[in-house]
């Protein structure tokens, strides 16, 4: 587990957060550990995906101690961060407000709450949120981000949902502390698909967000 405090200064100093989600959970083990290899040290393994808290439960373990911080995605419900915690996520995302959200506070584990409007940032805010995952990021791009930011400018910003590899930059120069990258960075890697070309998509990424 990472405080609020560390999961910030993560997210502002790496720019970057993997999301993994794959139908093949031993695809999406070793898509993790190319992630890591290529120097992505923040993922997110989403529970959508096959047998996803094994997946985060194995890579949490064989990753502990690397400096590479695993969390939870697509937590929804109460009982959905109580497993992630047990799986050993050191944070929870949500792809909206509800009680994945509550019970993530509540157990102390740091949370990047979806939001899409003015209302619902405002409402991530008073919930507890630490940071805001604006989603679906695409339907708004780059423009959308810049004008949130006028009326929330102490709001941490991480766009997700068809961020692309050509949009990182916009978004990062919108405001965005980071960026999740989601089939764009993967591809069908933790499909059992190339994992050379997610190492090359990996690289090209951190290139794109700065210095590692």
């Amino acid at each position: 587990m990472v405080t609020a405090v560390e999961l910030l200064d993560l997210l502002r100093s790496r720019r970057l957060l993997a999301i993994v989600r794959g139908s093949d959970p031993k695809a999406a083990l070793s898509a993790i550990d190319v992630l890591a290899e290529e120097g992505v040290t923040l993922m997110e393994v989403s529970l959508s995906g096959a047998d996803a808290l094994t997946v985060l439960r194995k890579a949490a373990a064989g990753l502990a101690g690397s400096g590479v911080h695993l969390g939870a995605g697509t937590v929804l419900t109460a009982r959905d961060a109580v497993a992630a915690r047990d799986a050993g996520a050191a944070f929870i995302v949500t792809p909206g407000l509800g009680d994945g959200v509550t019970e993530a506070i509540r157990l102390g584990l740091p949370v990047l709450a979806g939001a899409l409007t003015p209302t619902e940032v405002m409402a991530a805010v008073r919930q507890g949120a630490d940071a805001v995952k604006l989603f679906p990021a695409s339907a708004g791009g780059a423009p959308y981000l810049r004008a949130l930011r006028d009326p929330f400018p102490a709001v941490p910003f991480v766009p997700v949902g068809g961020v692309g590899l050509d949009s990182v930059q916009g978004y990062l120069e919108a405001g965005a502390i980071a960026v999740g990258l989601g089939s764009p960075l993967l591809g069908d890697a933790a499909n059992g698909g190339s994992l050379s070309e997610l190492r090359r998509r990996a690289a090209a990424a951190l290139d794109l967000v700065g210095p590692r």
